[in-house]
């Protein structure tokens, strides 16, 4: 495992899920590690589950609340804007308060958290940007186009501030998973039950078979790509859009 001691990492979203998940790993290489969301009992829980991941509470959509956040957490070497959140419907049924709270949550909120940690690392020589995007925001996926817009948006976010910063030591990067064995999948799941009929278990293997190697992707898997991104031998890899999704796209 990449030794990260005296590095600091921000995880948005950093309560459940991924964000969680990608919280420890970075803790247990080492890191100081600062957990970001809005709901403090489970960022409370988590921090209190390990000595070196504190807790912050922030609306990544609010610019002001995710300045705050930088200043509570001072100089920060790795910023992951991982918060997200997903919503379906079909496209002539998506009203404009849904399509604004994805761009707002998905691609506003990866843009301020990203901006202000470009800003804290100007004139450092080393420092990594990633953005938790999908693999909708490399392809289309049907019900979700307010979601694959956003997630679009993060990408392209991503290719240009990686160009921007290209003669600095720091990289920018989105990692792109498929259907995650987590909370927000069990959440698909269940609607895709009350809109279906579907049982849990036929519910869960149409998304299943969205991957050619027809599972979900699991939560370590992303960790190990953020790992990769933020350790020796990752400084050429920068504006990439990384697809762990079993082939999928």
């Amino acid at each position: 495992m990449t030794d990260l001691s005296g590095k600091t990492v921000l995880v948005t979203g950093g309560g459940t899920g991924l964000g969680a998940a990608l919280a420890r790993a970075y803790a247990d290489a080492g890191a100081t590690v600062w957990i970001a969301g809005r709901r403090d009992g489970p960022l409370a829980a988590l921090a209190a589950d390990h000595d070196r991941i504190h807790a912050v509470t922030a609306d990544v959509t609010d610019e002001a609340s995710v300045a705050a956040m930088f200043e509570a957490i001072g100089p920060c070497d790795i910023v992951i804007a991982n918060a997200g959140a997903s919503a379906s419907a079909p496209f002539p049924k998506t009203d404009l308060a849904t399509w604004q709270q994805m761009l707002d949550v998905n691609l506003t909120g990866a843009f301020l958290t990203l901006r202000e940690g470009a800003r804290h690392l100007k004139g450092r020589d080393w420092g990594r940007l990633i953005a938790v995007a999908s693999t909708a925001g490399l392809k289309g996926y049907p019900y979700v186009a307010a979601y694959t817009a956003a997630k679009h948006g993060v990408i392209g976010m991503v290719k240009a501030t990686a160009l921007e910063m290209a003669k600095t030591g720091v990289t920018v990067n989105a990692l792109c998973p498929g259907f995650l064995d987590t909370e927000m999948t069990e959440r698909s799941i269940e609607n895709i039950m009350d809109k279906t009929g579907m049982s849990a278990a036929d519910a869960r293997a149409q998304l299943e078979k969205m991957s050619p190697q027809r599972r979900l992707t699991q939560r370590a898997e992303v960790v190990a790509a953020a790992m990769w991104l933020t350790g020796p031998g990752s400084e050429g890899i920068t504006g990439q859009a990384i697809s762990i999704s079993g082939g999928e796209a």
